[in-house]
């Protein structure tokens, strides 16, 4: 497959959300991924609702772009053929609970024994340290620790919210996907290899410092409680729907008084400058909520257009697929998977003109592809066919997942 990571090889021994969506970016870039997975159920996402031909929407989409492989790693054979893939390896990907891979000798150090090169991606819930370290962990516990349902409450006082997607998995994917890419930078410079360590915790505080920690950037101010957000979000409610209007600027706020024909507001103390209309929050979207009461979303998005006010309907997901903007950029791909059958995903996001990614390689079936992989690391037929008698390595039968200690750190 080519694109930007072409003849980059990454062994994926992470499941359910964070570890495998970020290799699945690495994939999707042309990178080479093999997904190692365990005897019996395989990823827990096998095993989710929405299925097609035996497979979950949710694993189709997160593990595009792979190849399986199935070893029983509290085998002395299975993990010895981890090691061998290990040798072949630019990048592994992990998200089991820390120090679950040394106990298993898949660690670092076991990594880099069998290659010095390789870029080691360790993602936990917490990190190594501390009281929490320790402890599985759900994207809504993130959501909590971080802060982030208290920003999303709108208030220090009001009930803390979730939002209403796994943003603190997926946002470490993303953030993991860079992260692996800067070490296969340096790496050209340095010959080097690395152990990067990422948490969710830590990438959502991250996250969030850019735009919702002021109050908290500058040391020697005094810290107080967070006043309350306006009573009205940014969603507004038409004749015959909702839309969202954006009036940050002083051009937007003049015009869209205009575009209304209450030219009078523009002229407002309350609303006079950026500062007073934050200041006066509630009053500012009430008056502009009380507008829009009047006329349909397709009739304000031609006014308000019209004035260059910022604005877009609030699109229901069905509807979104025939959006002209949507489908314009190109993001909605078709494909037909020979198992799961015809598929809408999204192509890669970013864009490369001078080293285009081909169509994602479908999600694998678990063990699809572990005698291909072993014969690649220089394994015979003969060898492959006495780890699969074994049970070291090979295609399973899919039994209802149990509990383990060796569970993933990141569900979702």
């Amino acid at each position: 497959m080519p694109g930007p990571l072409e003849g980059v090889r990454v062994v994926d021994l992470s499941s359910m959300l964070s570890g495998p969506w970020a290799a699945d970016i690495l994939g999707d870039q042309g990178a080479d991924v093999v997904k190692v997975e365990p005897p019996g159920i395989g990823d827990h996402v096998r095993a989710l609702p929405n299925r097609s031909g035996d497979l979950p929407a949710m694993f189709v989409n997160i593990n595009r772009s792979k190849r399986s492989v199935v070893l029983d790693l509290k085998e002395s054979e299975g993990k010895q053929a981890l090691l061998r893939l290990f040798e072949t390896a630019d990048v592994v990907v992990q998200n089991f609970r820390p120090g679950v891979v040394d106990r298993l000798g898949i660690g670092y150090e076991a990594a880099r024994a069998a290659n010095p090169g390789v870029v080691y991606l360790s993602i936990s819930g917490f990190g190594e340290e501390g009281p929490f370290a320790n402890r599985k962990v759900y994207d809504p516990v993130v959501q909590a620790l971080s802060g982030l349902t208290t920003i999303q409450a709108g208030s220090d006082e009001a009930r803390p919210r979730l939002i209403r997607t796994v943003l603190p998995d997926k946002l470490t994917s993303v953030t993991a996907a860079q992260a692996v890419t800067a070490a296969l930078l340096a790496r050209t410079r340095t010959g080097e290899g690395q152990h990067v360590r990422l948490s969710m915790l830590d990438t959502v505080l991250a996250f969030l410092w850019a735009s919702d920690m002021g109050a908290y950037t500058f040391r020697d101010r005094p810290i107080e409680p967070e006043r309350a957000a306006s009573f009205i979000d940014l969603i507004y409610e038409t004749a015959d729907g909702y839309m969202t209007v954006s009036t940050m600027r002083d051009a937007e706020w003049r015009a869209f008084c205009t575009a209304v024909g209450r030219e009078d507001m523009i002229a407002d103390p309350r609303f006079a400058t950026a500062a007073d209309r934050d200041l006066n929050v509630d009053e500012r979207l009430g008056f502009v909520q009380e507008q829009l009461h009047a006329r349909t979303v397709g009739e304000w998005m031609e006014i308000l257009t019209a004035h260059t006010v910022p604005c877009a309907p609030a699109l229901r997901r069905r509807d979104l697929l025939e959006h002209p903007q949507v489908l314009a950029s190109g993001i909605l791909a078709e494909s037909e998977h020979p198992v799961a059958g015809p598929l809408r995903q999204t192509r890669t996001a970013a864009r490369f003109e001078g080293t285009p990614p081909g169509p994602p390689r479908g999600a694998p079936m678990i063990g699809q592809h572990t005698a291909e992989v072993l014969a690649e690391i220089g394994y015979s037929d003969e060898e492959i066919a006495a780890l699969a008698r074994s049970g070291a390595a090979g295609a399973a039968s899919t039994p209802e997942p149990g509990p383990s200690d060796d569970v993933p750190v990141v569900p979702a």
